[in-house]
């Protein structure tokens, strides 16, 4: 082949390489998003159902095994074991925010800062286990044949 012929040849070969590149990084941003997206509304649905309970409580304990048992139903724990437990404990505290926003305000207290309790809980659940928690409410559907009687 000629010079010219051999650098336009190269240069189409990196035009498709920049192309597929620019793909790859759009469909991994998109997946991204897509995961954002699905966690926000898993967040918002699961503390709407948590603060129901809270609401209706009328102690902070009260509350506390309310929306413990709550976390338990959405998640389809009906037995109980260590990581359980210690996901239920490590939630406690977020639970003690949301029900401290419906408590009476106190002069010298702090408001409770349930954003800020959630995100601790998300990073202790993150750093402690394979996946984000939110990935636990994934409904699994296993594909079954088809069958015609």
């Amino acid at each position: 082949m000629t010079p010219f012929l051999d650098a336009l040849t190269r240069a189409a070969a990196e035009a498709e390489n920049a192309e597929a590149a620019f793909r790859q990084e759009v469909a991994a941003r998109a997946k991204a998003l897509e995961q954002a997206r699905a966690f926000a509304y898993r967040r918002l649905n699961f503390m709407r159902a948590i603060a129901a309970v809270i609401a209706q409580a009328e102690t902070e304990d009260d509350a506390v095994a309310q929306a413990q048992g709550v976390m338990r139903e959405k998640l389809g724990w009906a037995a109980d074991s260590e990581a359980r437990a210690e996901t239920l404990a490590q939630f406690v505290p977020v639970v003690r925010a949301a029900f401290a926003t419906l408590a009476p305000v106190e002069a010298e207290a702090e408001p409770a800062d349930v954003a800020t309790a959630l995100a601790d809980f998300e990073t202790w659940y993150a750093t402690s286990h394979p996946q984000p928690f939110w990935v636990l409410f994934e409904t699994y559907m296993p594909e079954t044949p088809r069958v015609d009687f």
